[in-house]
């Protein structure tokens, strides 16, 4: 899964980024890699690898991984090219998801003031300032893409034919200055073209209330503003303070609890963040158990067998045969995969069987 960080300038988003990437640089054992300078993949917080480490033994653990990417910051008119909008908008193409930082203190810790580029504080403003550019990239896209997909059509092209169907679906949506994502579309030919357009606003965003020390479960009214607003688009928002998460991502585990309980948190923000984006994005995790790995892996929900086995190794998924799988719940009653199996609670699923949300798995396959 990969997310871009995005923000107007001094909103704490590259101090947010580097406090994540930081914190999973230090989680003990858990491979951590900064690939560019402004891309980092960190572990995915999961109590459940501990349950499954405690009951059978493994050489190693490897979690589900988040790569992040933190985004040149945008200002008006990057549509157009101002500030770095061509980067910003080529980067923001390659994600799965956009997590935007808004900003919702007033002062910086040392009471100093940080310098707005719109001059005040308004969240909400913010969100929008950064949804109207990306609107106005994606109907940039669809000028540039009608023309072509027209001459295609007319010589009879599929693709081509959905594409201009998606193109003339979409397009009034954008025009109302609202994102791709809340068109209603149903013809079959449409839905089949959009994902052919690579338009931004079809990504789901999910929004970090970068909050100041004092508001750290994010109840104040700035803070309150984003999560109205995430609601009214069917979003979420995660309420952060970068500063705290910064100080964080410092300290050993021990000193790391002890400043936790004093700020009043149950968890750094990387945990609620992973958790938001998973179910934002409808993932959940099913996990393979050995002597060599205890391993997560992400799927969409819904997803089928042969597919879930399919993110090991196609030929998993190109030889299915079955799966014998039981719930982490059942591995933690009780303890053994013996156990489980005279307790009746190993399943063996064919090719209909629809993943589950903690499913630990054995796939039999034959090519």
């Amino acid at each position: 899964m990969e997310a871009g960080i995005v923000g107007l300038p001094n909103v704490g988003k590259s101090t947010l980024f580097n406090a994540l990437t930081a914190a999973g640089a230090l989680a003990a054992n858990y491979p951590f890699a900064t690939i560019e300078p402004n891309v980092g993949v960190v572990p995915i917080p999961d109590p459940r690898l501990e349950i499954i480490r405690r009951n059978i033994e493994s050489q190693k653990i490897v979690p589900a991984m988040l790569r992040l990417v933190d985004i040149a910051g945008l200002v008006r008119g990057a549509s157009k090219g101002e500030g770095k909008g061509n980067a910003f908008l080529g980067h923001i193409r390659d994600v799965d998801a956009i997590v935007q930082v808004v900003r919702c203190f007033e002062k910086a810790p040392g009471g100093e003031d940080i310098t707005h580029v719109d001059g005040s504080i308004d969240p909400v403003r913010d969100i929008r300032t950064i949804e109207t550019e990306l609107i106005l990239s994606d109907l940039q896209t669809l000028e540039t893409a009608r023309p072509k997909a027209e001459r295609a059509a007319r010589g009879k092209d599929r693709d081509a034919i959905a594409r201009l169907a998606a193109i003339d679906a979409v397009q009034p949506t954008l025009e109302a200055e609202k994102p791709a994502r809340s068109a209603t579309i149903t013809d079959a030919e449409a839905k089949r073209g959009l994902g052919m357009l690579g338009l931004v606003t079809l990504k789901p965003v999910l929004y970090v209330a970068n909050v100041d020390e004092t508001d750290v479960n994010g109840e104040g009214p700035l803070a309150q503003r984003v999560r109205e607003h995430a609601a009214s688009v069917g979003s979420e928002m995660v309420p952060v303070c970068a500063r705290i998460e910064s100080e964080l991502s410092e300290l050993d585990p021990d000193d790391k609890a002890e400043m936790l309980a004093d700020m009043g948190m149950d968890e750094p923000a990387l945990g609620k963040l992973a958790r938001a984006a998973y179910h934002h994005l409808g993932l959940q995790s099913f996990y393979t158990a050995g002597p060599k790995e205890i391993r997560a892996w992400t799927i969409h929900q819904g997803t089928k067998a042969p597919q879930a086995a399919g993110t090991i190794h196609t030929d998993f998924e190109r030889g299915f045969i079955r799966v014998e799988c039981y719930s982490v719940s059942d591995l933690e009653q009780h303890k053994t995969e013996k156990a489980i199996k005279e307790a009746g609670k190993m399943r063996v699923e064919g090719k209909d069987y629809t993943m589950q949300d903690a499913d630990v798995c054995h796939f039999l396959f034959n090519v």
